[in-house]
């Protein structure tokens, strides 16, 4: 890959990271670079593993999917070179940020996954909410199939929010 096509990639990223302000996934940090067909998905894995080897970018990896954050080293380097991210990229970026701020910042903060256990068709599901780095809620529930653990995995996104209020009003009820 071309340096100057790496270091654009690189900046962009970077750039996406410190306007969002919080963490997100690897699918919607790369959703908007692949929108644009600014880069395929093979050439913005290079400069994003760059940017995590040189501590400019942050993978929390005991989520899944793992989330991806700016560093202060990344904020830092992304002060001196932004301007070498053209103002129509810029511009482009802030605002399908703008536009899509509400729905990425859903995205990372409700998550669900399931891994088996070692017992024989067992498996526990893990249910997060987590709001600006407080974790709301995190339930995990023993099942007895996969098809069991994706149908919960998969309805998550949709009934959080229900689920969250029912435990806060049937608990703080005190009956």
């Amino acid at each position: 890959m071309q340096s100057e096509s790496l270091m654009l990639y690189k900046l962009i990223i970077l750039y996406i990271l410190e306007r969002i302000n919080f963490p997100i996934t690897h699918t919607e940090l790369t959703l908007f670079i692949l929108e644009k067909e600014y880069a395929t998905p093979f050439t913005i894995n290079q400069p994003l593993e760059e940017l995590i080897e040189d501590k400019y970018v942050y993978v929390d990896r005991s989520r899944t999917p793992n989330l991806y954050s700016i560093t202060a080293e990344g904020k830092e380097t992304l002060s001196y070179f932004y301007t070498r991210i053209p103002v129509g990229i810029r511009d482009d970026i802030d605002a399908y940020l703008s536009a899509k701020e509400y729905e990425l910042r859903e995205m990372a903060a409700v998550t669900a996954e399931y891994s088996p256990t070692t017992k024989k068709n067992e498996y526990v599901v893990e249910l997060r909410v987590v709001e600006r780095d407080s974790e709301l809620v995190h339930i995990n529930l023993l099942v007895s199939s996969t098809a069991e653990a994706d149908t919960i995995c998969s309805r998550w996104k949709e009934c959080s929010a229900d689920v969250y209020g029912y435990l806060i009003s049937t608990l703080a009820a005190g009956k």
